[in-house]
């Protein structure tokens, strides 16, 4: 592309060259009516003789005699992910200036330490799905639950002690302590726009995971998103025939995590840890219950007003394809003995064609979730198809 100073675009360095080549004006005479000089005005016509581009040609030099050789660029890159220094004690090393190695590490993407991986020293590789549903990321996450009085992170360990012991209805130990247990976090959120689905509950079950995603798929659904796969660890609910089975009723695929290996399912482990600065230890609770009825705030404020950075410091709900005018519902027609879409019921007037024969003036959109009909036209392999940001003309 030309610099912003050029004084011919490649449209008019081609119409230059064919001026003089194909209607045979004077070199002279085309420099004049351009307000160029003449021998920028014989480079373009050579260049179009010679069937060359109209293109700004590469400055960079054919040869770079001293360049660093490639086995040394090898070596310090090496050295970085082994070794984990910087670029003057790298230079000290290789014998070569800091100032080399730090434009080595960078060409790399390797010039922040931040950039590599603390246990393997391999370069972190983000991923992101392309829509939203693509995949979702699942996960359990503890929390001790807090005494009545406030837990000792607040109020003190001596305290916190006290509370602990005050707190009625809870188990004993073998040794007569008082037993608060844990909150589980399931959480759920989505691999492309980062919204998020939690459910507090006291156990980590198969049962209580199957339930959590029905939930969740209802709720994505609510907001236009059809869950396509599902990314877990490797923990018991996760490995049982219930949630496969689930899974498959579900029309969703589930993927599990490699062992011991828990970046690959970054992103909900980032979530657990932005919910416990934002909300578990955000403030001095006086009792579970009143953590618990504060994560419904939270998490709005989380999904809808929460600047994320992975979205370009929006909120995650402002990468999701369900606002006004944006995605249309493609159903399949239904067959005889199924019955015909329900009164969608939505918050807002959404844009919708449907090829099901459903009367358009009757209701005020075709409901994104999983209503009778797309249910079972899914079962069967028929898919609904949601077309995000494109608009009906490109329905064929």
């Amino acid at each position: 592309m030309s610099h912003p100073n050029a004084a011919l675009t490649p449209r008019h360095r081609l119409k230059v060259a064919r001026l003089v080549v194909d209607d045979g004006w004077p070199i002279s005479e085309v420099a004049a009516r351009f307000q160029v000089s003449w021998p920028t005005v014989k480079r373009w016509v050579d260049r179009h003789l010679a069937g060359e581009s109209m293109q700004d040609r590469s400055s960079r030099p054919k040869t770079s005699p001293k360049k660093t050789p490639k086995a040394v660029s090898m070596r310090c890159v090496s050295l970085r992910r082994r070794l984990r220094e910087g670029p003057v004690q790298l230079a000290t090393r290789l014998g070569i200036a800091a100032s080399t190695v730090h434009r080595i590490l960078t060409a790399a993407r390797l010039n922040r330490l931040s950039y590599l991986d603390r246990a393997t020293g391999e370069p972190i590789r983000a991923y992101e799905h392309p829509y939203p549903g693509s995949l979702v990321h699942v996960d359990v996450k503890k929390f001790g639950n807090i005494p009545d009085g406030g837990g000792w992170r607040y109020v003190g360990r001596r305290q916190g002690e006290k509370n602990r012991s005050a707190t009625p209805d809870k188990l004993k130990s073998k040794w007569g302590n008082p037993k608060l247990g844990y909150a589980f976090m399931h959480t759920i959120t989505d691999d492309h726009s980062r919204v998020a689905y939690t459910e507090v509950h006291d156990d980590e079950t198969a049962i209580t995971a199957v339930g959590v995603l029905h939930r969740a798929v209802a709720w994505f659904a609510e907001h236009g998103v059809t869950i396509e796969r599902i990314l877990s660890d490797n923990g018991g609910a996760y490995r049982s025939f219930l949630w496969r089975d689930t899974c498959e009723a579900l029309a969703i695929t589930p993927k599990r995590a490699r062992p011991y290996r828990p970046q690959t399912n970054g992103k909900v482990e980032r979530f657990h840890r932005t919910m416990a600065d934002g909300w578990a230890y955000a403030r001095c609770y006086q009792s579970e219950q009143e953590r618990r009825d504060a994560l419904k705030t939270w998490l709005h404020h989380y999904n809808q007003h929460r600047p994320h950075t992975a979205c370009g410091n929006q909120p995650p709900f402002s990468r999701l394809t369900n606002v006004s005018d944006q995605y249309i519902c493609r159903a399949s027609a239904p067959s005889s003995d199924e019955p015909k879409h329900g009164r969608c019921r939505l918050r807002r007037r959404l844009t919708c064609t449907c090829t099901c024969g459903f009367d358009r003036a009757k209701h005020d959109g075709c409901h994104p979730g999983r209503h009778a009909v797309c249910h079972q036209q899914r079962a069967k392999q028929d898919r609904c198809h949601w077309l995000r940001r494109f608009g009906a003309s490109s329905i064929a």
